[in-house]
């Protein structure tokens, strides 16, 4: 399994498919049919974004090295040591070399973006679990506005808000700003957008900005990945102006796009909207929606099978809508029910290809579950965020208003399938097979109020490093061993960069997690910040490296799928037991930072593993985690708590309890 990146995303400082945005909606300015107006068009920055740098090859045997030292025993690390030597003066050579001149034969795209797409697509495993994650939104500060079809209305007309704005060029571009004083201002803005797109990011690199990737950004909407067998494809139809609305597993279509792309008004999608929620259609007997969550080959036949049945117009209107709206007809009790709900749901209300599905349950609870093939944590975050700010700023309707007086029953279409007794025994062995798998996932989340980023930052320590040797400390506490482990990091300051991986367990996070958790009486208070401040400064490295393409992770996952795709031997090194374990990652993490967020989630990537999302906010630490039986989430919990608690002592000067 494939360690899935929910996000390390770049912070937000505030387009489109491949090339120059396209302004084939119509740009009016009418009030409510945008986000907002950039002067800097949005895809101004992507032709002249750097490239993906492909590590120096010692420099990824290195790094490959430090990361196996904390994992391994002296013979095994001397081993490892071996294999890794032979490698980068023989074949790894030969494979570097072939690597660096493909990359200098596609200057158009990064090494990694083919090789990355083909491990998402060729995966066979299901898309749930494996690698869809859930971000949930905060609430509307508003109160009443949380009101289940308030807050769809609300949230689907800033989705296609965001769409529009999007397409029409206006959507700001994204940028790391390091000096906003300097780059996010309008005088900086009014002078780059004459600067040609061709030079663009120099202009803005000289203020101390960095422009981000947003290739990925046209996936968005009107896109879903297709099974197919032994490889996926992902589709886009921009051409379709209609939406998918799902409720009690019945399909429902309406277009909220009139035929000149403008948005048909709140008051009409308020009221189609009113009239799915007054179906009171029972739950279907064969929901086709659990089809999306079988082994991709599996689901790939059914497929066809669906579309010789005289399906295909019918699955064209699923695959083409903007996006997947998923209306729930429960209330959410409390924030682990909110994780199970929005990561995987019953099966009967989500279409999990979609490349995202924006779920509004009964009390107005609302998520985003997204597919991961087509893009990572950034574009997603970026589309979360506004439509979070635009929906609880600027709402296109109040609690009062009133539905269109509109007959919603011509308008809105409900989709039928044609079953046949193949395709009703594929969703009933999908239904088992879904519920088996879910029912053995268990999820806890836990919030440590003694404080956050703002005593961190104090301390002169790194909020996220301190947060990933509270991890290391809790699984020594709790299994008496340091792991694998994974931290994602995105790489979209590079032309369709994806992302890195940060490898977090560390010979200083674990000489620092030995001190704390095996001989805390041993050391001063003093002793031990010392030991945290040498993982913070490590970490604070391996985060810029990894940020700048500069890991081992993706290097050495490209000359493997060199390798493969020329049909050679496998060299040692990747045959090696520690290459294995080290890739078999048991603490995958990832964090996101956002006000529009209340939690994120995903399952862990390995049977054994713990899948664990988390927060640094500016006075409390949210962390939440998933595992499989043989792994407790619940008392990893309680060890995590322990630890931060032992960390916040010793940096108060307090002596630690064992």
């Amino acid at each position: 399994m494939v360690p899935r990146l929910l996000l390390r995303a770049w912070p937000r400082g505030p387009a489109i498919g491949p090339g120059a945005p396209c302004r084939s909606l119509s740009a009016d300015s009418r009030p409510g049919q945008y986000l907002q107006h950039s002067i800097v068009p949005t895809m101004h920055y992507q032709d002249s974004l750097p490239r993906l740098p492909i590590p120096k090859l010692e420099d990824t045997i290195r790094r490959y090295l430090s990361a196996q030292k904390p994992l391994l025993d002296d013979s095994q690390f001397r081993k490892t040591e071996q294999f890794c030597k032979s490698f980068e003066n023989g074949i790894g050579k030969e494979l570097h070399k072939q690597l660096v001149a493909r990359d200098k034969q596609n200057k158009h795209t990064s090494y990694i973006s083919g090789p990355w797409f083909d491990m998402y697509l060729t995966a066979r495993d299901s898309v749930v679990l494996n690698f869809n994650p859930f971000m949930a939104f905060n609430p509307d500060p508003k109160s009443e506005y949380n009101d289940q079809l308030t807050r769809a209305t609300n949230m689907t007309v800033s989705a296609i808000r965001f769409l529009k704005t999007l397409r029409a060029g206006l959507l700001e571009p994204e940028v790391f700003h390091l000096n906003p004083a300097k780059s996010d201002t309008n005088t900086f803005k009014r002078l780059i957008r004459f600067v040609p797109s061709s030079l663009s990011w120099y202009g803005a690199y000289l203020v101390n900005a960095y422009p981000l990737d947003m290739s990925q950004y046209f996936r968005l909407f009107n896109s879903t990945r297709l099974p197919k067998p032994r490889r996926d494809e992902l589709f886009t139809d921009d051409k379709a102006r209609h939406l998918l609305v799902l409720r009690k597993g019945h399909f429902y279509v309406f277009d909220v796009l009139d035929q000149d792309g403008n948005i048909v008004s709140p008051s009409e999608i308020q009221a189609h909207l009113k009239y799915i929620l007054e179906d009171n259609s029972p739950v279907p007997e064969f929901p086709l929606t659990y089809l999306t969550s079988e082994n991709r080959d599996v689901w790939a036949e059914l497929r066809q099978k669906l579309i010789h049945g005289g399906n295909e117009e019918t699955l064209r209107k699923v695959d083409s809508a903007a996006f997947c709206l998923c209306l729930d007809d429960f209330p959410i009790k409390d924030l682990v029910h909110l994780s199970h709900t929005m990561l995987h749901g019953d099966g009967t209300n989500r279409w999990f290809d979609k490349s995202f599905n924006l779920i509004v349950a009964k009390d107005g609870t609302a998520a985003v579950h997204f597919e991961h093939a087509w893009g990572d944590g950034v574009a997603v975050l970026r589309f979360f965020n506004e439509v979070f700010k635009d929906s609880t700023n600027t709402p296109a309707i109040t609690p009062q208003s009133q539905p269109a007086n509109t007959d919603s029953s011509i308008t809105v279409q409900k989709l039928s399938f044609k079953l046949d007794d193949a395709l009703k025994a594929g969703i009933t062995a999908a239904k088992e097979k879904f519920d088996a798998t879910t029912k053995t996932l268990t999820i806890d989340c836990m919030q440590f109020q003694r404080g956050g980023k703002e005593f961190l930052k104090k301390q002169k320590l790194s909020p996220d490093a301190v947060a990933q040797l509270a991890f290391q400390m809790a699984f020594l506490r709790q299994y008496g061993q340091t792991v694998a482990t994974y931290e994602s990091c995105s790489t979209a300051a590079f032309k369709h960069g994806r992302t890195e991986t940060i490898r977090p367990a560390s010979i200083f996070t674990k000489r620092c997690s030995e001190a704390f958790v095996r001989e805390p009486s041993k050391h001063s208070a003093g002793e031990l910040q010392q030991l945290m401040a040498e993982c913070s400064k490590y970490h604070g490295q391996l985060t810029k490296e990894a940020a700048m393409g500069q890991g081992f992770d993706r290097h050495l996952f490209a000359l493997r799928y060199l390798v493969a795709a020329k049909g050679i031997v496998l060299p040692e090194l990747y045959l090696d037991s520690a290459y294995e374990r080290i890739n078999h990652n048991i603490l995958s993490t990832s964090t996101l930072s956002s006000p529009a967020v209340n939690l994120g989630g995903f399952a862990p990537v390995v049977p054994d593993g713990f899948g664990i999302g988390y927060a640094v906010h500016d006075n409390w630490i949210g962390c939440n985690v998933s595992s499989y039986p043989g792994r407790n989430a619940r008392e990893f919990l309680h060890c995590v708590e322990k630890s931060l608690e032992d960390i916040f002592d010793a940096l108060e000067g307090k002596s630690i309890k064992a």
